[in-house]
């Protein structure tokens, strides 16, 4: 058995804790996904244009980015299970109301108290993944991405199969999902050990001080400009019935699931966090421009392909913003997704408007130059990030000998 293998054994024998918190990830990162097939039926049912509809996730993503300043205080006063329970008790409250909508402004309200909910439970459950998993941060940190790669790719083919009878009927399903992940955190998740510190609202800015971290949130911040293009407005270039566009995206979501847990893993042990971080960046671009370029089924092809990029990005990107500086797990993770999360509601924004100020390939070349700059500032900064990113391959190979040993 390699390190790998028996990493991957541990990560499969975790508490009923770790499962319950994973499973609402689950759904909770569907959310993200689930409006994607259903976006024109969105826009047809409404009467709203493709920029309009778009704002569904930017006021998402947006909401969630200022909200990270406020999970790890609220979290450090009330505990990690009861803030996972309040972030949850909004998910099934404002997925409801938005199924209710009868115009786009209302719907995008709604889907900023999701928003809300959602950074409120995701920045949290990776926190006491972390701490309740057996098997140490490495195990947890894939579970999570796991979590997020099975969120990502269900989520799409989620909307398409309820979205296919009406577009209301994907925000009640997922309502009803957390309102069962609520119930399971409830019976499973004891209260976690509040910290012996409790975190004011600026403790993540001031970790943004730290070179290291700031420089990990700058080049995800570019990447998520990426990534969201690709979430956000390839729906409205691929013009596929909720079905067809569901199931690319489900794909898409397989092969980010795959990357992210099977292969980011082994391509870091081979050849180095920051290598496989830049040559994925560069690949995305290239792929991302080759979407935007091709035939029909060029796009469709690399929209799915983009997700064995997007998996890998995310893994090493998690890594990094949890152990490239010193600051507490949950503060680094905040003050970091606090950057990147405003570019995810940037792109859904820009994307559509830059479309209508020139032609529909332009928002593509956007979107590579971002992947490119994203690539960059991982090279120019890397004297910043080596060292940290050093110490995290030997930790993960020291846990590595640890689980061999074990088995």
């Amino acid at each position: 058995m390699d390190a790998f293998d028996a990493g991957a054994g541990s990560l499969l024998r975790q508490p009923k804790a770790v499962w319950a918190t994973a499973g609402a990830s689950v759904v909770a990162f569907m959310g993200i996904g689930l409006v994607d097939p259903i976006l024109p039926s969105i826009a047809q049912g409404l009467d709203a244009t493709a920029s309009q509809v778009s704002l569904l996730f930017t006021s998402y993503f947006l909401i969630t980015a200022v909200a990270m300043l406020v999970t790890g205080f609220v979290s450090s006063r009330i505990g990690g299970r009861k803030t996972l329970l309040l972030g949850l008790a909004f998910v099934v409250v404002f997925a409801g109301l938005a199924g209710t909508s009868d115009s786009v402004a209302e719907l995008v309200g709604f889907r900023a108290g999701w928003g809300l909910g959602n950074a409120l439970f995701v920045s949290t459950a990776l926190a006491v993944i972390v701490g309740a998993a057996a098997g140490g941060s490495a195990a947890a940190i894939l579970l999570y991405e796991s979590a997020l790669g099975l969120g990502m790719a269900c989520g799409p083919l989620l909307g398409a199969l309820l979205g296919d009878a009406s577009w209301r009927y994907p925000f009640f399903g997922t309502a009803f999902l957390m309102a069962i992940g609520f119930l399971c955190i409830t019976v499973f998740l004891k209260e976690q050990p509040r910290p012996a510190r409790k975190t004011s609202l600026l403790d993540p800015i001031k970790a943004l001080g730290h070179g290291g971290l700031a420089s990990a949130a700058a080049s995800a911040f570019f990447y998520n400009y990426t990534f969201f293009t690709v979430l956000a407005f390839t729906p409205f270039v691929l013009d596929m019935t909720p079905y067809k566009s569901g199931a690319v995206f489900f794909a898409w979501g397989v092969l980010l699931a795959v990357f992210s847990v099977l292969v980011a893993p082994r391509l870091q042990r081979r050849f180095g966090s920051l290598k496989v971080l830049g040559g994925s960046l560069v690949l995305l671009a290239v792929d991302v421009l080759a979407l935007g370029y091709g035939s029909h089924t060029t796009a469709i092809v690399c929209t799915i392909l983009s997700g064995a990029f997007i998996g890998v990005n995310n893994t090493v990107y998690t890594e990094l913003a949890l152990g490239v500086s010193d600051a507490p797990r949950p503060v680094a993770s905040a003050g970091y997704n606090f950057v990147r999360w405003f570019a995810a509601a940037a792109a859904p924004y820009f994307a559509p408007k830059i479309e209508e100020w020139s032609d529909i390939h332009i928002p593509f070349v956007v979107a590579a130059v971002t992947a490119v700059l994203g690539a960059l500032v991982v090279l120019v900064r890397r004297n910043a990030l080596t060292h940290e990113a050093e110490e995290l391959e030997s930790k993960h190979a020291t846990e590595d000998s640890v689980a061999v040993f074990a088995n």
